[in-house]
């Protein structure tokens, strides 16, 4: 890794990733009123509004104070602020209202939440949360964390002292999950991996080989043996199918995603589309339907193909990953399992065998022809990276908040899946920003390499032997193909 990103001042964000920031406090409410001095390079300090959300120390701040503070750089940004939507262009000069750099009015907390409010960056719809709120002139302000703001400006910001943020204009965002876990930042969630699905190669991992409960993330198996079936002509894309009773029960429940009606037809593209895209449930019961002939049937395919592909601490009891009831006279809940190495293993032999599934994916919305019915993406990486091509999201009270991304990227010969998984973070909210953190952490490692990790296991550079034989060989025949293909032009 290059000399200046190891420098002990960079710090990785440390203790703001870690919602660490020090406001000056007005009351204790869900939105607590603060200040902090905010400062960009050499120039000089400003006072910055701050809300800290729920709890002392989750720190947002005022995106009119911030663009105060940038104005004269080259990160400097302009706004445009409704009661529900934000629109930030880079590059361009902020036109002040006269309330910026200013300490609170008064110590009421305002009454706001935390929303993904629609938000564009130079024009392009990103996914952040934000708190949007009302000045006394009747415009609006908006209040954003500090790493999503400095993931978005590509800045490095830094902590050198208690209440005050440095920004480095002329450092970019730098990432080094070892101080994070170190600092205990992946305290609350279950387990996370960042990892090259082409190489095998695992850039960091946190509690990656102990099983958790998976939530809709499931639903890649499903895919996976639905592209197998789609692979031996047992269906086909076009192939319309009937839907059961079984499917429209569950689409007129609470766990209901899309309206399927029993008796109606839709066909197996739009199911699979369905089942990815907005995590449909019932599509993804109809699809197995349509494989196995009941979900009792797939759901025994489903784990003699996780068997055949070595996932040793793979286990499902449906094919979506609701909350599963065993029959019993005091029933037991059960919910499907994995531990984020298998699921690792999982997606790299999913994009390796089936790329055309990014197809999907990678979309952020798309119309289901069958039923006339426009869907979205629930993965909120598709809007912030363009590199991103998938995967899935999933949630329970159990399983928590779960994020599978993968990213396409080349290293001049080949073109690499990086994949990030983050399993039971507290939230949406938490794990969007963690899942994005790697997502940054995973493309700026396969571009400048890996550090040791904090228990002094080695992360492997992109020049290392890939630590997965199959994985190897593949990555070996594929660079000669493209060498071939390079020669042949």
């Amino acid at each position: 890794m290059k000399k200046n990103l190891k420098k002990a001042n960079f710090l990785i964000l440390s203790v703001i990733l870690a919602c660490s920031v020090l406001p000056i406090r007005v009351s204790a409410s869900f939105e607590i009123p603060g200040t902090c001095r905010v400062q960009a390079d050499a120039g000089r300090a400003y006072t910055v509004k701050t809300l800290d959300y729920d709890y002392d120390h989750n720190t947002y701040l005022s995106l009119r104070d911030v663009a105060m503070v940038l104005k004269d750089t080259d990160k400097g940004f302009s706004l445009e602020i409704t009661k529900n939507a934000v629109s930030l262009s880079l590059g361009s000069a902020y036109t002040p209202l006269g309330v910026e750099n200013e300490p609170w009015e008064d110590s009421e907390s305002p009454d706001i939440s935390l929303r993904r409010n629609e938000i564009k960056i130079n024009g392009e719809e990103v996914s952040y949360y934000t708190l949007i709120m009302s000045l006394p002139s009747g415009d609006y302000d908006c209040f954003m964390m500090a790493a999503d703001l400095a993931m978005i400006l590509d800045v490095n910001i830094t902590i050198p002292a208690a209440g005050a943020l440095q920004i480095r204009t002329q450092e970019p965002f730098f990432i080094s999950p070892a101080d994070l876990e170190q600092a205990g930042y992946f305290r609350e969630v279950n387990s996370v991996l960042a990892g090259d699905a082409a190489t095998g190669e695992i850039y960091y991992q946190y509690q990656s080989d102990m099983p958790y409960p998976i939530a809709s993330i499931t639903k890649l198996m499903t895919c996976l043996l639905t592209m197998d079936a789609i692979s031996k002509g047992q269906i086909s894309l076009e192939e319309q199918v009937v839907i059961s009773d079984a499917v429209e029960a569950l689409a007129d429940s609470s766990d209901g995603v899309i309206p399927l009606k029993a008796g109606e037809e839709i066909t197996v593209k739009d199911l699979l589309t369905g089942a990815l895209l907005p995590s449909s449930n019932e599509c993804a019961l109809c699809l197995a339907e349509t494989i196995a002939g009941s979900e009792e049937a797939f759901v025994e395919m489903m784990n003699q193909k996780a068997r055949e592909l070595g996932l040793s601490q793979a286990v499902f009891f449906n094919c979506h990953g609701l909350p599963s009831f065993s029959e019993d006279p005091i029933p037991s809940k059960r919910q499907n399992r994995m531990s984020a190495e298998d699921m690792f293993r999982l997606v790299a032999y999913l994009l390796k065998v089936y790329p055309q599934i990014t197809d999907i994916t990678s979309r952020k919305e798309a119309v289901l022809e069958s039923l006339d019915l426009e869907v979205r993406n629930t993965n909120p990486l598709v809007y912030n990276l363009s590199e991103v091509t998938g995967l899935k999201t999933g949630t329970t009270n159990k399983a928590g908040a779960c994020l599978v991304t993968s990213m396409a990227v080349e290293d001049g010969t080949v073109e690499h899946d990086l994949v990030v998984i983050v399993l039971g973070a507290e939230s949406s909210v938490e794990r969007g920003r963690v899942s994005g953190l790697l997502a940054r952490y995973a493309l700026q490692a396969f571009h400048t390499g890996t550090e040791k990790t904090q228990d002094g296991t080695s992360d492997q550079t992109g020049d290392d032997i890939p630590i997965h034989a199959e994985a190897a060989v593949d990555w070996i025949l594929r660079t000669a193909k493209n060498m071939d293909e390079e020669k042949s032009k």
